[in-house]
């Protein structure tokens, strides 16, 4: 791995965990070192860290990459550290009256990044990533294959930058600029893919897990949607909202097994509640929360 220079902890103290990575700021003040945990490979590293780099010189507001590190067991990148940050999210779960503020911050931030036209040929296409997944994937049951993809068939594939992983704790802020981070599976294609998982955590991730990544009960995070989407695209009311929700949910469904299959490299078994949560969805319900 001769992309990677190795850095010693002893030079950084560990500011934040997040789902596959733990941080740690310089003890210099000048960068944060990101390492995915172990069973990451260095690959997924770089590929995130390339991908930030074209990220940044895309224009997008987001921490400038510095280099590849590794401690000599896990792998990551180095990048700008941003005195003073806070997350939407960290911001929100201690002032909590910047809930609605920041949700309309988001939304303005998300559409000006959506309206930012990607280049297509540095990065991937959102649905041929997910069609290759659903495709690969050696344990989905074929009749639920072939709905995913006949669904995927139905989605157009605009030239709209995507960050790939879009919520409130992906985005950072110093007080004076807004960042995006954890930038690895930026892609273009339609904005509902980067709308789906957000609303997929609004309303169906327990409260612990909640807590865990976002210091925040769902119930926020559902007002936190509601806010969100009405502002981004100028609904007057819930009906409008909930018929929005309708139309979303195929893209929860290919997103949870595209997420899965990733993450199993097409080789893990769905378990029978990821299947049906994912029939259901393309049946156009949602079996929790009434939309």
């Amino acid at each position: 791995m001769d992309n990677y220079e190795r850095i010693s902890l002893d030079d950084y103290v560990q500011s934040g965990e997040g789902g596959t990575a733990l941080s740690y700021n310089s003890k210099d003040g000048k960068t944060l070192a990101k390492l995915f945990m172990k069973g990451y490979g260095a690959e997924t590293a770089e590929r995130e860290f390339r991908t930030s780099q074209a990220v940044y010189r895309l224009g997008i507001p987001s921490p400038r990459p510095v280099r590849l590190v590794t401690d000599g067991e896990r792998y990551g990148g180095e990048y700008e550290l941003i005195p003073g940050k806070r997350s939407y999210a960290r911001i929100i779960s201690e002032e909590p009256e910047q809930l609605e503020p920041l949700s309309l911050k988001f939304a303005a931030l998300a559409k000006e990044l959506h309206a930012t036209p990607a280049d297509t040929s540095v990065f991937p296409e959102m649905n041929a990533s997910v069609r290759f997944w659903m495709e690969k994937s050696e344990n989905i049951s074929e009749p639920l294959r072939a709905r995913l993809l006949s669904a995927l068939d139905s989605i157009p594939s605009p030239a709209c930058s995507l960050h790939g992983d879009l919520h409130i704790g992906n985005i950072i802020s110093d007080g004076r600029r807004d960042l995006w981070i954890d930038l690895g599976d930026f892609a273009y294609g339609c904005p509902e893919w980067d709308f789906s998982m957000i609303f997929f955590v609004a309303n169906y991730m327990t409260q612990d897990r909640t807590q865990q990544l976002f210091h925040l009960d769902p119930a926020v995070l559902r007002t936190h949607w509601s806010l969100l989407v009405k502002a981004y695209y100028g609904f007057r009311d819930d009906e409008q909202l909930h018929g929005y929700e309708r139309n979303l949910l195929k893209f929860v469904a290919l997103k949870l097994y595209y997420n899965f299959c990733k993450r199993h490299d097409g080789k893990g078994s769905p378990s029978p509640q990821l299947e049906g949560l994912a029939g259901a969805f393309l049946d156009g319900v949602a079996p929790r929360f009434q939309v």
